[in-house]
């Protein structure tokens, strides 16, 4: 074997995968078609549930260093309010895509892993025991890596997809927006971000004094998807939308996008796994599609690295596609209803009003901004506490091994079975996956948690934590199921033993 696991594509989704990979020992190749990272904008933020994986990673600061937080976001243009309560990372914080894969990057050189650059994917063949992947690398040299998994984190226009006969059905284009880097010299002080005018929208985002992003969006003007965009395209267009360029110049980047949405069918064929966008695109609207190709990963690197080092059985990736696919369903739902309601007209113009008067009331503020942000995404679940499933609070703990809190018991990326005050049966229930598993006792500062989508809730005395961070059993005050707790540790980690 050249690898155990070897990754289409040196993105956010394909870098954060290898890292949680390498964290738990497996060897990793990051197969990359492009020479050197391309140094364009690209996606522009990081929401709270991905500030929460960093931070259990142990590398948030690097990436808060060089964004800027802010405490709105917006719904197909319209302002959400975002709440401390919520998470210890509410706000969304403005950073670049360009400087995510830099610093992920970095990470995963720490870490181990190997990036082949200049390497494309171009054929697979799988058998029982692995698949081989066939690149070509510069000079039309083919080289064949043997390897236990493949996974494609290749794009919304993924070739290991395609190989893999993985259909990706959806709906199709109906708009065309152009998105550029640009200086805007002209542009009046008092501008508001986004406008809405006849033939669609556009609006200009400050990077830094006097470098813009600008986007311009058309409705019912599809464009080739294979044609590359120009600056002139994006001039032509600001001018049909606004009426001027605002002296638009010095173009640094120039990209196009559209609302078509599309979901691969199943993430996994064999020993192939897909994801990020090459599982899913969308209009990229409310920011989720990056951070949903990050929470792709985390969700299925420990569980892949469990299968390849023999800790669980195979059918463990299968949770992988039941767990996320309906959260990518749920994603291109709200991108789709968002599209719509930017869409031109005087129909959509009394739709927006009459969205935006409810979006007064907190309630229906709280929904979409858990929607965009995956704060309130619960897992299926056997277990029946109302934490199973859903992410853990990073509540402050007082911790005879010095952890402060939740989120820093999580570093390593090992399951942790966290008890509260349930009690030694609840340790002894984990000594059997002692090997593979964190016990650790530990008091809550706080009387109650607060959950979204809940409420406040009374803390629990004991939690088994997945990798992921998301709770795979969970107890109150009273006598611990034990039981369930070694079926859960079984259902996720394997039989108990040393292995």
């Amino acid at each position: 074997m050249d690898a155990e696991v070897v990754i289409a594509g040196a993105g956010p989704t394909g870098l954060m995968l290898a890292c949680e990979l390498r964290l738990a020992g497996v060897d990793v190749i990051v197969a990359e078609r492009l020479a050197e990272r391309t140094g364009e904008s690209r996606a522009g933020g990081i929401h709270s549930r991905t500030l929460e994986v960093l931070d259990q990673r142990g590398i948030l600061d690097r990436f808060l260093d060089e964004g800027e937080l802010q405490p709105v976001g917006h719904f197909s243009g319209l302002y959400l309010d975002f709440e401390e309560a919520e998470s210890r990372h509410p706000y969304p914080l403005m950073i670049l895509q360009s400087a995510i894969e830099r610093l992920l990057e970095e990470r995963a050189a720490e870490l181990g892993v190997r990036v082949r650059r200049s390497s494309a994917v171009s054929a697979i063949a799988q058998d029982a025991h692995g698949v081989r992947v066939t690149l070509e690398t510069e000079g039309d040299e083919a080289v064949t890596l043997r390897a236990r998994y493949l996974v494609g984190c290749d794009g919304g226009r993924s070739t290991v997809r395609k190989l893999a006969g993985i259909d990706f059905p959806g709906t199709e284009a109906t708009m065309t927006a152009l998105i550029g880097d640009v200086e805007l010299p002209d542009l009046p002080e008092d501008y508001v971000w986004i406008r809405r005018c006849a033939g669609g929208d556009y609006s200009a985002i400050a990077f830094e004094p006097g470098w813009y992003r600008v986007i311009t969006s058309e409705y019912d003007r599809v464009a080739d998807r294979d044609e590359a965009p120009t600056f002139e395209q994006l001039r032509a267009s600001l001018v049909r939308l606004a009426g001027t360029d605002f002296g638009m110049r010095a173009p640094r980047w120039i990209s196009r996008f559209n609302d078509a949405a599309r979901q691969a069918d199943r993430y996994r064929s064999g020993r192939v796994l897909l994801a990020g966008d090459a599982a899913h695109i969308h209009f990229p609207a409310g920011g989720q599609g990056l951070n949903m190709g990050v929470q792709d990963a985390v969700n299925l690197g420990w569980k892949l690295a469990s299968v390849v080092r023999g800790r669980a059985p195979e059918s463990l990736l299968d949770s992988y596609h039941a767990e996320r696919h309906p959260v990518a369903e749920r994603v291109l739902n709200n991108t789709r209803a968002q599209s719509a309601l930017a869409r031109p007209g005087p129909q959509s113009d009394a739709l927006r009003e009459v969205f935006g008067s409810l979006m007064v009331f907190d309630d229906v503020n709280r929904h979409l901004r858990h929607m965009l942000t995956a704060l309130d995404l619960r897992y299926p679940a056997d277990d029946g506490h109302v934490l199973s499933g859903r992410r853990v609070p990073d509540a402050d703990l007082k911790s005879p091994q010095g952890a402060t809190a939740v989120s820093e018991l999580l570093h390593a990326g090992r399951p942790v079975l966290l008890d509260l005050g349930a009690g030694a049966a609840v340790r002894a229930a984990g000594e059997d996956w002692g090997d593979r598993l964190d016990v650790v006792e530990a008091r809550s500062e706080d009387e109650h948690w607060f959950v979204p989508a809940v409420g406040e809730i009374p803390a629990p005395a004991a939690l088994l934590i997945r990798p992921d961070g998301h709770v795979a059993w969970a107890t109150g005050d009273g006598t611990p199921d034990t039981a369930a707790l070694r079926r859960a540790l079984t259902t996720w980690f394997g039989p108990g033993g040393s292995i």
